[in-house]
This record gives C-alpha cells, sequence and structure tokens, in this order.
C-alpha cells in the first residue's frame, strides 16, 4: 500500500484512476457470482470431456432472488447493488458508516452482515484495518451454502480460513479475482471444484485500459502544467489534450518536464 501521509509530508502528489475501472470490476462481480453458483465452469468442462453423453450434469443454485450482502458501499459496491437488483437481489451492506443517500439495508458489523446474506461480496479498499477482514467467523457466518467474491483485494480475506472453510464445507463456494500473494495461488485452492478463480483481471478490457491511461496521461499533463490534478472519468468528461501515440505521449511529457528546468 502507498503511504499517503509520507507522500504528502514530501510534497509528492498522488492521483488515481477512480470510476474509470468500476462498470468492469462490477460486471466481473456479477459474473463470478452466476459462475459460482451455477457452477458454469465446471459444466463447460463437464461437456470438454465427453462427460454429458454419460449422464446430465447435476443441478446447481439459482442466483436470481439471493440476499447479496456488499462489504464497501463505494462506487465499485454500489455498481454491483445495481446490478444485482436487476436480478431480484435484496440487497445489504456493511462498511465503516452507513450511507444516508442509501435505500439498502445497514449492517453495523460484518458479521451480522454474513448472517444474513447469500452472498458476501467484498468491494472496499484494502488498509491496515480490515487485512483478514473475512475471518472464520465471517464464512461460519455465511454458512455452508453461502458464497464468497473477492474483487476487492487478496488481504481481505484469511487465506488459510477460506480454504479449510471450502475443503471442510464450512462455505459453499467462492469465484476470487484476488489473491493474498499474487501470483502464488494456494495449491489446495487450485485443486477445488467449487472454487471459480481469476487472474485479477477486474479491470482488463481493452476499453477500460485505454480509458486509465488517458487518465494517467490528463494527471501527468495537470501536474506538469500546475493545474489540479483530474479525478475523473474521461468517458465522462472528455480526453486530454496529448494524442494517444506512445511516442507522441512521451514527447510530451518530456517537452512539459524540459520546460519546468
Amino acid at each position: 500500500m502507498l503511504d499517503l501521509t509520507k507522500c504528502k509530508e514530501k510534497g509528492i502528489r498522488v492521483t488515481n484512476t477512480p470510476d474509470v475501472s468500476t462498470e468492469d470490476v462490477a460486471d466481473l462481480a456479477i459474473g463470478l457470482m452466476l459462475a459460482t453458483l451455477r457452477r458454469i465452469f465446471q459444466s463447460d468442462r463437464y461437456v470438454r470431456n465427453g462427460l454429458w453423453k454419460l449422464g446430465d450434469f447435476k443441478m446447481t443454485t439459482k442466483f436470481s432472488g439471493k440476499r447479496v450482502g456488499i462489504l464497501g458501499l463505494g462506487r465499485i459496491g454500489s455498481a454491483i447493488a445495481k446490478r444485482a437488483e436487476a436480478f431480484s437481489c435484496p440487497i445489504s451492506y456493511y462498511s465503516r458508516n452507513e450511507k444516508p443517500y442509501s435505500k439498502y439495508h445497514y449492517h453495523s458489523n460484518i458479521l451480522d452482515l454474513a448472517s444474513n446474506c447469500d452472498i458476501l461480496v467484498v468491494a472496499c479498499p484494502l488498509s491496515a484495518e480490515n487485512r483478514h477482514i473475512v475471518n472464520r467467523q465471517v464464512m461460519d457466518a455465511l454458512g455452508p451454502k453461502g458464497v464468497l467474491i473477492n474483487i476487492g483485494r487478496g488481504p481481505h480475506v484469511d487465506e488459510v480460513e477460506l480454504v479449510s472453510a471450502l475443503v471442510e464445507g464450512r462455505l459453499g463456494g467462492a469465484g476470487l479475482d484476488v489473491f493474498e500473494m499474487e501470483t502464488q495461488v494456494p495449491e489446495r485452492l487450485l485443486a477445488l471444484d467449487n472454487v471459480v478463480l481469476q487472474p485479477h483481471v477486474g479491470s482488463g478490457t481493452w476499453e477500460t485500459r485505454l480509458d486509465m491511461g488517458k487518465l494517467v496521461i490528463m494527471n501527468l499533463e495537470a501536474h506538469f502544467l500546475n493545474k489540479v490534478n483530474y479525478s475523473y472519468d474521461p468517458r465522462k468528461y472528455g480526453s486530454c489534450s496529448f494524442g494517444l501515440g506512445v511516442i507522441e505521449i512521451i514527447m510530451q511529457i518530456i517537452l512539459l518536464a524540459l520546460k519546468q528546468l
């Protein structure tokens, strides 16, 4: 994690790319819910391995109407909630503070949230305070039919306890885009059939990565021209004045830097 306090002390300007990845990450969260409950990847392998001719694939679990609990109702959490509502899913959430504008039910602690949902989605930023916030107690509260979806950060979840809960049947399934020690995924997790694993691709689309690049260049331009940093999505507020050719971008940055000397 970046030490923002130290950066501020040193006068280092820090920017990020908010909004740009929101839609893609929310889409993937819904995809992980569907893939985990409906066992999409397992049934795909069933067909590819020629097993269908030997008998039907076993029954799966319905997604529509499931109670979705969201850990962190920020931009991404809200986008996930909006999508899940389209599947008639009741939404509840836990955040550090209750959102006064939210229509969703608020739980004052994560254990209450986990006890009152079928699917728990981790969608909050990582901090020292919420490392391993999804621990054994939370997984047991979700229960043997519960599903954990993590599109936040790997260290939000105690991975050792997650593997144990899945192996022992104390947790029904998991859909994971992030891991504690990327790219080192636990061997026991790889061997499980009740998980869907992704290589941290939440924002991994051509469109979003291009928009990320645009916003980075906009922030560089703002820095070298002594403007306020941009903190919004270029799809909503327009592109930077730089061209998108790599060489042109590099040259523009160099020229702007030289002007400051």
